[in-house]
Order: structure tokens, then C-alpha cells, then sequence
């Protein structure tokens, strides 16, 4: 964990990815920081899971079958849940970079990444 780091156990981190390993990995990778973590393989599971409104960061894949990245985070923002979202992806496009900042995204990773990058990243959605 970075330096000066002040994480809290009472912050609740989701992770919705559909690569189970990723998924997993990032969920332990966040608890080691010190924060809660959850994580869910679809949009719709996270939306179903009743976590949405305790969430305090939401680390999202940008592509994933069925309901995308892209889409929960619009339809959170039209449900009025203002979760701040950094997404992780593999592959990204041009458009879909606009897109996910456009939207309000903290940040947009891309995997692999460092676990400094992930810190920061949720760090900054925290503090917003």
C-alpha cells in the first residue's frame, strides 16, 4: 500500500467485472488496502446485490455482455446515485474514453495496472 495512505474499513468498494479472476483479484487487492470490498460479475448483479447505495467507489469494467460499464454508469446517474467509477479495461476506444469521463468517471485504467495507480484512483473517488 502506498505511503501516507489512510484508507477506511468503513468504505465500501465494488467491483463489477465479468473476468472472475480480475474481479477477485482487484476485491482482494482493495481489501489489502484496508477498504471493504465486494464484487459482482454483471451490472445487473451489483444493481440487484442491495450494495448501490452503500457504495463508495465503484471499479467497472468498461466492457462486459449485457448491461456494459458505460450503460450502469448512465443509468446510476439517472437513478440519481452518484457513485464516483473508475473504470479498469483491457481495451478502450477513443469514444469510450470521452464517454466515461464525460460521464463523471474519477479515472479509466488499463490492465494491467499497478496497484499504486489502483490506490490513487480510488483515493481520489473517496475524496470527492
Amino acid at each position: 500500500m502506498p505511503q501516507n495512505a489512510k484508507p477506511s474499513a468503513t468504505s465500501l468498494v465494488c467491483i463489477v467485472d465479468d473476468d472472475a479472476s480480475i474481479a477477485d483479484s482487484t476485491r482482494y487487492l482493495v481489501g489489502a488496502f484496508g477498504f471493504r470490498a465486494e464484487a459482482f460479475s454483471s451490472a445487473q448483479e451489483f444493481l440487484s446485490s442491495g450494495l448501490v447505495e452503500e457504495t463508495r467507489c465503484l471499479i467497472l469494467d468498461v466492457r462486459m455482455p449485457g448491461m456494459d460499464g458505460l450503460e450502469l454508469q448512465r443509468y446510476l446517474a439517472n437513478a440519481d446515485q452518484r457513485i464516483p467509477i473508475v473504470f479498469i479495461t483491457a481495451h478502450v476506444s477513443d469514444n469510450e474514453r470521452r464517454q466515461a469521463m464525460a460521464g463523471g468517471a474519477v479515472d479509466l485504467l488499463c490492465k494491467p495496472f499497478s496497484e499504486d495507480a489502483l490506490f490513487a484512483a480510488i483515493q481520489a473517488a473517496l475524496n470527492r
